[in-house]
């Protein structure tokens, strides 16, 4: 027996105990987080995935993995297929397979920690079709039945210099006041992890690649707040830094507090707060007001402060990716490379800035077959050489005090056939349609999307993802609300001081994969003679793209005017950083067409 096929038997010999006919294995934690701690990675225990989202059902006679596009083959590598169906997400969903798979009259466990209120009512109501019930656990049987399982962090917190957050965390807590004010609210709960450490100014290492810490917090209309911790967690610097108003709490009182909110007011955000959060602020009286959180959309607006810091981190990343690009250039032909060793080595770049305090995600080091895999994560097991036939997708970042970068670069090994060359160009001219666009305020990124996609689209191709996503300062590579997208909240209004990538690709499996991909910043659009107010792209992120997968007679001229001008401002940025051979190949690698 497998060590998967041995966990999936023991998690059914324990829910046989529990009184329980199914369990549903979400991809999170307690605070709805994208990236969590090793002690909350139970879907990777559990089926051996190791991707960044998904959930898992079991049941007596069937178990099933629900994953998006990005993970269509990843899965199948990682995941037995003897043991677990592979459902795709959005064509069904969690809730929907229950309904269809679930016992009549069974009992499907949930841990309400890990679970939106949404998400409660959706599976309950498809459960009772069946007939079935949707049953909260206190203790996650997963939890039970995993004995190694990891403690959670105990890293201290540390403060984040008002120089490079822009502004006091009295403010923004004052700024939470009023807005809390304006709703007629005595305190809104805050469980999102960006937030805690956005609103308080404090940053963390609980969770890997994400400098967040392990916290719930309440703020208060008098602009005093709550802040839940474990003890350990924290020092008397960041006590101080903190201030007399804000009262510091063990971590594990938090559920007991929102009890004590009986008769208050509260505003609790139905997409960050677990479902557990909501049970406690009913069952203490509390009168709930289901809102968003209200740091999500002033973290998104970048204030200047903190757009100096993106820029200054991106020219600093992009000198480190350049040197690697020019080390890959010299390199790679010999095929001595491998995934492995290549993404060590674009690590030691960013390190010898002497200002990467992390990456911003495990980096996509991927040739041939594996680019193929749009969230492809590189192992001992998987690592391929890289060697002259096929491309290199490179999806990388860091984590600077000043910003957080997240670039990707295809590069040709070798020769390229024409058939890469003329994809490659296609997802070239979707990324720079869309970096060069100009739209009204009001518009969202979902109206922008099929930019990206319109050249892939004429000729019958398409990518699997969405093509932007926000990005926080010096917090998460993957920040709402909001999106470049078809799906998935990607009718939020873009505004001046967002942040999103641009990141249009292509995939054909088995052979190869091309994504290009900078960062961009909102900003206003001075149009002539306009009758709204317009916005467009500032491109922040600065390294070459490869030339020698550009069929240069694809592109218009105003996408090549586009592509030079870009390469000039590279040589701007990135130029006076570097010298030498890597000089001498920078300027090669950003001549005109």
């Amino acid at each position: 027996m497998s060590t998967y096929e041995a966990r999936l038997t023991a998690l059914r010999e324990q829910l046989k105990k529990d009184r329980l006919d199914g369990f549903v294995v979400p991809l999170t934690d307690e605070h709805m987080s994208e990236y969590v701690g090793a002690y909350a990675q139970r879907l990777s225990w559990l089926t051996g995935f190791q991707g960044s989202a998904g959930s898992a059902v079991v049941l007596p006679e069937a178990a099933a993995i629900f994953i998006d596009g990005r993970y269509t083959l990843q899965v199948r590598e990682q995941v037995d297929g003897n043991l677990w169906q592979y459902q795709s997400v959005p064509k069904t969903s969690v809730a929907a397979w229950l309904g269809e798979h679930a016992a009549d009259g069974g009992r499907i466990g949930y841990d309400p920690w890990l679970h939106t209120r949404a998400w409660v009512k959706q599976a309950t109501e498809a459960l009772a079709e069946k007939g079935a019930t949707l049953v909260p656990v206190d203790t996650n049987p997963v939890d039970t039945i995993w004995p190694d399982r990891p403690e959670p962090s105990k890293a201290h917190l540390v403060a984040h210099d008002d120089i490079y957050a822009g502004k006091s965390a009295r403010d923004k807590r004052q700024d939470m006041a009023d807005w809390l004010e304006t709703r007629k609210a005595d305190a809104v709960v805050l469980s999102a992890l960006d937030s805690i450490a956005w609103a308080f100014n404090i940053r963390g290492a609980d969770v890997e690649r994400t400098p967040v810490a392990l916290a719930y917090a309440i703020v208060h209309s008098d602009a005093t707040a709550d802040l839940y911790v474990a003890p350990e967690k924290i020092g008397e610097s960041v006590i101080q830094h903190l201030g007399n108003a804000v009262r510091v709490h063990d971590r594990a009182d938090f559920a007991d507090a929102l009890a004590d909110l009986s008769g208050k007011t509260v505003v609790a955000d139905p997409e960050r707060a677990v479902a557990a959060i909501f049970d406690a602020l009913d069952k203490g009286g509390a009168r709930i007001l289901a809102l968003r959180d209200p740091a999500v959309l002033a973290k998104a607006i970048k204030n200047d402060a903190e757009i100096t810091g993106h820029r200054a981190a991106q020219a600093r990343d992009g000198a480190a990716l350049s040197r690697y690009l020019h080390w890959l250039s010299v390199e790679a032909p010999k095929g001595a490379l491998t995934e492995l060793t290549a993404a060590a080595r674009l690590q030691e770049f960013r390190e010898e800035t002497g200002k990467l305090k992390d990456l911003s995600f495990d980096t996509i080091s991927a040739f041939g077959p594996n680019g193929a895999s749009p969230h492809y994560k590189v192992d001992e097991t998987s690592s391929l050489p890289i060697q002259p036939g096929s491309l290199y997708l490179v999806d990388s970042g860091g984590q600077y005090l000043d910003g957080t970068t997240d670039v990707t670069r295809t590069i040709a090994v070798g020769t390229p056939t024409d058939e890469m060359r003329t994809r490659f160009t296609l997802v070239l001219k979707g990324h720079i349609a869309l970096a060069r666009a100009v739209f009204p305020t009001g518009t969202s990124g979902g109206q922008l999307d099929a930019l990206a996609r319109q050249h892939l689209w004429a000729h019958g191709f398409d990518y699997a993802h969405g093509t932007g996503h926000g990005v926080g300062s010096f917090l998460s590579v993957h920040e709402g609300p909001q999106r470049i997208a078809t799906f998935g909240g990607a009718d939020e209004p873009l505004r001046a001081g967002m942040i999103l990538s641009n990141e249009p690709g292509y995939y054909k499996a088995g052979e190869y994969g091309i994504r290009i991909e900078n960062l961009v910043l909102v900003e206003p659009r001075d149009v002539p003679n306009a009758e709204h107010a317009m916005l467009g792209f500032e491109t922040l992120t600065f390294a070459p793209i490869d030339k020698a997968l550009i069929d240069a007679q694809l592109l218009s001229p105003e996408e090549r005017d586009w592509l030079n001008s870009y390469h000039a401002r590279v040589l701007e940025v990135v130029g006076p950083q570097v010298e030498g051979d890597i000089r001498a190949w920078l300027d090669a690698a950003c001549a005109p067409l």
